[in-house]
C-alpha cells in the first residue's frame, strides 16, 4: 500500500500541480490528501470527460494536470481523449481505478469494464501500467510515465488497484455561495447577424492578448477565416469541450479568455455551466453562437429553442447572463464583460448556415496547441 502523502509528495516534486476529476472511493485518500493541500489547484469536475478539457486547458496554460476518475468513467473520456488530446498531442497524466477487477467480487455494472480497462487504454493508444504497491516505487514509476508523456505528448495512464493507497480524512473547507448574477435580455427582434459577423466583431473589440478557444465545426473554421493569429485554438473535435478547456486556461492566467460555443456543443456538455459557475474564473466570457440548428452536419434542428442559456449560466453562478440578436447589443455586451469581473454568459441568436467556400484551418492541431501555449505562457515570462 503507498503513503497517501508521499504520492502527492512525489507528484509535486515532479511538477504535477493541477488536478480535475470525478471521484471514486478507490481514489478516496489521494482525491481528498489533493483538496486538502494549499499549493495545489483542484476542480471537481461534472463528468469525466469534462475532466480532460479542463486538465489539458489548464496544461495549455503552462500546468502540469492530472485527472482522477473511475474506469467505469472511461467512456465519457473516450472521445476527448481520441479526438482532443491525440491530434493536439496534449499529455495528461491520469489515474484510473480498477473497479470490477477479475477476480474480486465487485457490483454487477463493473463487471465488463473491469474486464477491458487495460485492452480499452490499449485500443485508444494510451501508454499505461498499474499503480505500484510500494513508497520506493512511486518515483521510478512517476518518472517512466514523464519520459513516455515527454516521448509521444500524449496522456498516460496508472490503474489503480482496490486498496492501493492509503487512508486520508478530507477536512472539507468551507463554500460560500454568491448572490445570483443579472440578466439582460437586449432583443430587439429585429434581423438576425450571422456568425461569421459576430466572430468578425468579437476579434475587433476583444483585448489584444484575449485567448480564444473555438468550438469544433465552422465556429473554428469561420474563426480561421477571419484572421488565425496564435491566440486562437481551433477545436477540430470533442464536441462539446470548448467550455471544459476555456475553464483550465482561464483558471491558470490572467488574460481574457473568450469560450466561443455553439447551442448543440453547449446543450452537449450543460455540466460545464456548473463547474464554470462553482470556480467563477473572472476573466471567462462565454459566447453561444444559438443558430438553432447543427450546421456542420447538414442543418439537423437542436433543442436550444426550449432554452435559455443565458438564464441556466445565472443559475449555475455566472456573474452576468445576456441574450441579444443585434450586432450592436452583442458589442455594448462583450464590452460591458471586458470592463467587469466574470463569469460571463453571452447567447447570441444568429442565422442558420455559413459564409461560401469555407475553408478550414491550414495549422496542423498539434501546432495550433503549441502556439496557444506559447501565446499564454509567454506571457508570464
Amino acid at each position: 500500500m503507498i503513503n497517501t502523502n508521499n504520492l502527492l509528495f512525489e507528484l509535486k516534486s515532479r511538477g504535477f500541480n493541477f488536478f480535475t476529476g470525478v471521484p471514486c472511493s478507490f481514489l478516496k485518500p489521494f482525491i481528498n490528501s489533493v483538496i486538502d493541500d494549499p499549493d495545489i489547484s483542484y476542480v471537481g469536475a461534472s463528468s469525466e470527460g469534462e475532466a480532460v478539457a479542463i486538465a489539458s486547458g489548464a496544461w495549455l496554460a503552462g500546468k502540469e494536470s492530472v485527472l482522477m476518475c473511475q474506469n467505469s468513467g472511461l467512456g465519457n473520456t473516450i472521445n476527448p481523449l481520441t479526438s482532443l488530446n491525440y491530434p493536439f498531442q496534449i499529455p495528461i497524466l491520469l489515474f484510473v481505478t480498477w473497479r470490477g477487477q477479475p477476480g474480486l467480487k465487485d457490483e454487477p455494472q463493473h463487471e465488463l469494464m473491469g474486464e477491458i480497462t487495460d485492452l480499452l487504454l490499449n485500443d485508444i493508444r494510451l501508454g499505461f501500467t498499474y499503480l505500484p504497491s510500494s513508497d520506493f516505487e512511486v518515483g521510478p514509476s512517476l518518472d517512466l510515465a514523464q519520459l513516455k508523456m515527454h516521448e509521444t505528448n500524449l496522456p498516460y495512464a496508472f490503474i489503480v488497484k482496490k486498496g492501493a493507497i492509503s487512508n486520508y480524512e478530507l477536512n472539507l473547507p468551507q463554500i460560500s455561495v454568491s448572490s445570483q448574477g443579472m440578466y439582460n435580455d437586449l432583443r430587439k427582434n429585429s434581423k438576425l447577424m450571422t456568425r461569421y459577423q459576430s466572430l468578425e466583431r468579437i476579434v475587433e473589440i476583444a483585448p489584444e492578448n484575449a485567448g480564444f478557444i473555438a468550438t469544433t465545426g465552422k465556429c473554428g473554421r469561420e474563426l480561421f477565416s477571419i484572421e488565425d493569429r496564435e491566440q486562437h485554438l481551433y477545436q477540430v473535435g470533442s464536441m462539446g469541450c470548448a467550455s471544459a478547456m476555456g475553464l483550465g486556461v482561464a483558471l491558470n492566467v490572467e488574460e481574457s479568455v473568450v469560450i466561443l460555443d455553439g447551442d448543440g456543443a453547449a446543450l452537449m456538455k450543460m455540466g460545464s455551466f456548473a463547474t464554470i459557475g462553482a470556480n467563477s474564473p473572472k476573466n471567462l466570457l462565454h459566447i453561444v453562437l444559438d443558430n438553432g440548428v447543427h450546421d456542420s452536419t447538414g442543418g439537423q434542428p437542436t433543442v436550444s429553442y426550449v432554452v435559455d442559456f443565458a438564464s441556466v449560466a445565472l443559475a449555475c453562478g455566472y456573474k452576468t447572463g445576456t441574450i441579444v440578436d443585434d450586432i450592436g447589443c452583442f458589442t455594448d455586451a462583450c464590452l460591458d464583460a471586458f470592463s467587469s469581473e466574470g463569469p460571463h454568459m453571452i447567447q447570441v441568436k444568429i442565422e442558420p448556415g455559413s459564409i461560401t467556400k469555407l475553408g478550414r484551418p491550414k495549422v496542423k492541431p498539434h501546432d495550433i496547441a503549441r502556439r496557444f501555449k506559447k501565446f499564454l505562457t509567454d506571457k508570464k515570462v
